[in-house]
């Protein structure tokens, strides 16, 4: 397992050769296919505050802290909202979803970028199918992936949870020995590195880089995913 100080660079990666075995790519949606500067992920956030101050009849700021409470006790809003008021997770969903994401633009490079990779591509989302979809059209990625893996199909039960990977693996037939996962949330790439994966952290934040340092799960580390993959194809092509 390579240790985030000796991980950061793609040409170190190619050398290792480690691409050259990975059959499935996993690759998580908001916030890691789009920079987190879009604020897409943050619009989600707030419609869901909204929607819990809607529907337990609290105050925004009071509706912000449960949030955070349902995260902790059960891994997300959505689960929280569920097993404690026994919320329709389509209604939820639906909602806090629909938000604008016409400001986003395509990414060309990255577009090439992922086009370079072998093997399958999937996307493993917190997120709902329709919301991926959305956001693939948007940045002109949709053509790369096989399939998304989202929140549905992992009946309602979020990253990191194991038995999430362990159902994802199974409907796909993920080999995890020849897996990669990509995921800007530190926490999720630990069932993966656990499994075998290779994990590729995208970190919002260089502040967030230095407080997890010491976190042997993450095998690599890409501040700009978009950078990060074309100079790992540029080098394996050249290779």
């Amino acid at each position: 397992m390579v240790p985030p100080s000796r991980a950061v660079q793609p040409a170190d990666a190619a050398n290792r050769g480690w691409p050259d075995r990975i059959e499935t790519w996993l690759f998580d949606l908001d916030n890691t296919l789009y920079p987190a500067s879009s604020a897409i992920f943050g619009a989600v956030t707030a419609r869901m505050t909204a929607f819990v101050a809607a529907h337990v009849g609290v105050t925004l700021d009071a509706a912000a802290a449960l949030r955070r409470r349902y995260v902790a006790d059960h891994g997300s809003t959505l689960r929280g909202l569920m097993v404690e008021h026994g919320v329709a997770p389509n209604d939820f969903l639906a909602d806090v979803h629909n938000v604008d994401i016409d400001h986003m633009e395509r990414d060309e490079t990255l577009d090439r970028a992922i086009g370079r990779l072998g093997g399958r591509k999937l996307i493993f989302t917190s997120a709902t199918v329709a919301h991926a979809e959305r956001v693939l059209a948007r940045r002109g990625l949709r053509h790369h992936f096989d399939t998304i893996f989202d929140i549905t199909a992992a009946d309602y039960v979020p990253k990191p949870a194991p038995t999430t990977y362990d159902r994802l693996i199974a409907r796909h037939g993920v080999v995890p020995h020849a897996a990669a996962m990509i995921d800007d949330v530190a926490d999720n790439l630990a069932p993966a590195a656990r499994l075998g994966m290779v994990t590729v952290w995208v970190p919002e934040t260089a502040a967030l880089v230095r407080s997890h340092t010491d976190r042997d799960h993450i095998h690599h580390v890409a501040p700009d995913l978009t950078r990060w993959l074309a100079e790992l194809t540029a080098v394996r092509s050249a290779g």
